[in-house]
């Protein structure tokens, strides 16, 4: 399996465009100079509980059989306590996950597995580089000299990409587990516990993101109202998310996955600098910066 077996069109078009952006690779490389990665890092490091077959295995075991399925080196993974349920990817020379103990006791085995194979999906389409920087960008660091020039068009590019990212990462997960499994996650997320939401019709939920359209595209005032608000967003809204996973879900390309029907990868499509593989329309490498 490889990211093109499977990424979102809309994911694919946004980053090409976010990097036809004037200066956008030297945007990049100012800011993985920072040393930002370290600090981050070492605070998860310090902060959180690393997991492995002798840390608390019953989560752990989640993760390798994920990475080994999807062909990715298998990351860092921690827990973190909050109550608030959420999972991120960080880094770009040393990438771990974390998840939160909310999200952990929410969800069920499966539903995590989906969760983890989402994260996953985003580190073997090398979106955590960009996903990486577009955080740092939210948390300030645009204010830094060069940055704060750049950082305007380049901060709403990358959300932009970001939101389109997240489709292609649901279908990394909807591959491991399936596009129902996903949207179950979702359901989770938006309404609350199995408990509460064991319940909904997801195709019924699907139906709220054409309802969503409908009202965004009643003219260009309710365009311009909508776009004001997700502009800012790092996520689609849920929705319109379940209602993309479970379309896909029913596509001939889906099919021929879950059949096993891969694409092959090329020769020599690797990054002459660090050597990791990299896609030909990229204009520099999302693992280490060189302009190709």
């Amino acid at each position: 399996m490889k990211p093109t077996d499977f990424i979102h069109p809309e994911d694919a078009a946004a980053i090409r465009q976010m990097e036809s952006i004037p200066s956008f690779a030297a945007f990049i490389k100012k800011v993985l100079a920072l040393g930002i990665e370290t600090l981050q890092y070492g605070l998860n490091m310090a902060s959180a509980i690393r997991l492995s077959e002798k840390q608390l295995p019953d989560i752990y075991r989640h993760l390798p059989p994920i990475c080994q399925r999807m062909g990715i080196p298998e990351p860092e993974f921690y827990l973190q306590m909050d109550p608030v349920p959420n999972a991120w990817t960080m880094g770009d020379t040393r990438i771990y996950i974390t998840v939160t103990s909310a999200l952990v006791e929410m969800m069920s085995d499966e539903e995590l597995d989906a969760i983890l194979a989402h994260e996953c999906g985003h580190i073997m389409c090398r979106h955590v580089l960009y996903h990486t920087v577009a955080q740092w960008i939210s948390s300030g660091i645009a204010s830094l000299g060069i940055l704060g020039k750049l950082a305007i068009p380049i901060e709403f590019a990358m959300l932009y990409w970001y939101r389109k990212s997240e489709l292609s990462a649901d279908r990394a997960a909807s591959i491991i587990t399936s596009p129902e499994v996903v949207a179950s996650t979702m359901a989770r997320l938006s309404g609350g516990p199995n408990s509460i939401t064991s319940q909904i019709d997801l195709r019924e939920w699907a139906q709220q993101a054409e309802e969503y359209d409908r009202i965004q595209n009643s003219g260009m005032w309710n365009k311009a109202l909508q776009l004001s608000v997700i502009a800012g967003q790092s996520h689609p809204f849920s929705a319109v998310r379940v209602r993309e996973i479970l379309k896909w879900g029913e596509s001939e390309q889906y099919n021929m996955i879950k059949n096993g029907n891969f694409t092959i990868d090329a020769p020599g499509n690797v990054c002459p600098a660090c050597g990791n593989g990299i896609d030909p329309g990229w204009k520099f490498c999302r693992n280490c910066g060189h302009q190709l």
